[in-house]
């Protein structure tokens, strides 16, 4: 009986370590890795498209602004900064050319980079509620979470409907234990960000944290049919089957999950846990 209780307590014990690991997501929306064919085609058209603007209004620095967001949005960030420095050039006042760069300096792990043009886009625009959001999410990602809370909830005094700043001051309240507050403003977030699965994850995560398995499934499988793509809604809906004791449709979410990135370290762990084994089929019936 003692090695059947220890056994239990292990399995508890990863389980947690599975949903610390799974919390935590702060972006909202595909990035280029994960752009279908289709999609990355069609945002090359748009960035031809683009560059004959810039090159009919060279003085234009909304047409550099927009052709750096096209370049960054295909993960060409040098491209990117070049057009955001040349928008800044042309109008020196534009806080949002600034905020984009700095996104471009992040996606390149240029922190110091980033969060000077982040300041930057708030000293010439108090106001501008996506700096404060962007500043706030490299202030969490490096531990100054006061810091980051604090700009957070200037974002969303700033603008209510400001989804991404509802969801990441969640994640922040997640990490802190305070869950009802965390699922408050992951609601709010779903709310703006109707089609964006990420805050039903925020929110299914802080639910089980709460024991509503249910509830956090139920989030689970919203996230899963807006993206069907989105690993974390298939860990998630793993983690909340194994939390039911449900095991067998338990491994058929994780499996699914190993279907979209078999190197995802938190999918296998959680897939050997509940008994997977690597090969086989798994259904929910």
């Amino acid at each position: 009986m003692q090695g059947s209780g220890s056994g239990i307590l292990a399995r508890r014990g990863a389980f947690l370590v599975a949903m610390l690991a799974l919390a935590g997501c702060e972006s909202m929306g595909p990035s280029a890795a994960t752009l279908e064919p289709e999609a990355y085609a069609a945002r090359q058209s748009d960035l031809g498209s683009l560059t004959q603007v810039v090159q009919s209004n060279p003085g234009d620095a909304e047409a550099w602004n927009m052709r750096g967001s096209a370049y960054a949005r295909l993960g060409q960030y040098d491209n990117a900064i070049g057009d955001f420095s040349q928008a800044i050039r042309i109008n020196s006042g534009m806080a949002k050319a600034y905020a984009n760069r700095a996104l471009a300096f992040r996606s390149q792990n240029k922190t110091a980079e980033a969060i000077g043009d982040y300041n930057r886009a708030i000293e010439v625009d108090p106001n501008y509620s996506p700096a404060f959001v962007g500043r706030g999410n490299l202030y969490r990602s490096t531990g100054r979470t006061d810091a980051a809370l604090a700009d957070f909830d200037r974002a969303i005094e700033l603008d209510r409907n400001n989804a991404q700043a509802w969801h990441n001051r969640g994640l922040i309240h997640q990490a802190q234990g305070r869950h009802d507050d965390a699922i408050d403003d992951f609601t709010k977030s779903t709310a703006i960000a109707v089609t964006a699965p990420e805050p039903y994850v925020g929110r299914g995560m802080s639910y089980l944290a709460l024991n509503d398995a249910a509830a956090a499934l139920d989030d689970f499988n919203t996230a899963r049919t807006l993206n069907p793509k989105y690993i974390d809604a298939w860990i998630g809906r793993g983690l909340a089957f194994e939390r039911q004791n449900e095991l067998l449709k338990a491994r058929a979410s994780f499996a699914q999950a190993l279907n979209i990135d078999r190197n995802d370290k938190r999918a296998n762990e959680a897939f050997k846990r509940v008994g997977g084994v690597a090969g086989a089929t798994y259904t929910e019936r």
